[in-house]
């Protein structure tokens, strides 16, 4: 089983000296780091093909999909390729956004606002993504941008208060969300601290914001879901 994780960005400076990279974190949330390995798409070099791997993850980013960059570019022709192949995908908070936008969606600053720190997810629809899960839990978020129009064909999966496409699915292998699996409470604190000028310039209350952040999310239960999806597809 090989999963490569696309890389987009960076965690803030305080998580990535003290946890490590995206990639890092998320072979912490999987429960078996020996699965990951890692393409940096905002590199020149070649990119996969959608068959290079058993399954891939688009990570976070602080950049936004809306500047159409050129590696922006070229990932969602990879993201195209992996759909049409059938490859399991897993799209994380930016990664959610590039496979949207890739795939017919549109991808905006969200008119609702910033949403960051401890969230309330409603599930819409059952799915093997959310295995075990109660109806509505909490995740751990951040992110100014959102879908604001799934591609054709998408199934919606999950809202918030915030964002009314906090999940959805394409077809049987294909899945996104805006929230973050790899993140624990330690991660989530690190961003709201890094982001507190931003949410208080936008008139929020990061020491509000900061208190809601509890050990409890259920946020990292996602990510082992998505490598069961992914290893039955496989066959195993």
């Amino acid at each position: 089983m090989r999963i490569l994780v696309l890389v987009t960005g960076q965690p803030v400076a305080e998580v990535l000296e003290r946890r490590g990279d995206f990639t890092r974190l998320l072979r912490e949330a999987s429960g078996d780091a020996r699965l990951f390995r890692a393409h940096d798409l905002r590199t020149d070099a070649p990119p996969p093909g959608p068959r290079d791997a058993d399954a891939f993850v688009i990570t976070g980013s602080a950049s936004s999909v809306t500047e159409r960059a050129p590696w922006m570019l070229r990932g969602e022709r990879l993201v195209r390729d992996i759909v049409s192949a059938g490859v399991p995908l897993l799209g994380v908070c930016f990664g959610h956004q590039m496979i949207a936008q890739a795939l017919g969606g549109r991808v905006e600053r969200n008119p609702r606002g910033r949403e960051i720190g401890a969230v309330r997810l409603t599930r819409v629809a059952d799915d093997p993504l959310f295995a075990g899960l109660a109806r509505s839990f909490d995740v751990n978020a951040t992110h100014v941008d959102a879908v604001t129009q799934l591609p054709r064909g998408a199934r919606l999966l999950a809202t918030t208060s915030l964002d009314a496409a906090a999940s959805f699915a394409i077809g049987d292998v294909v899945r996104a969300v805006q929230f973050h699996p790899e993140f624990d409470a330690a991660v989530m604190r690190a961003y709201v601290r890094a982001r507190s000028p931003a949410i208080a310039a936008e008139g929020g209350d990061p020491a509000a914001v900061l208190a809601r952040v509890h050990p409890r999310t259920r946020s990292r239960d996602v990510l082992p879901n998505f490598v069961r999806m992914a290893r039955r597809h496989r066959g195993e």
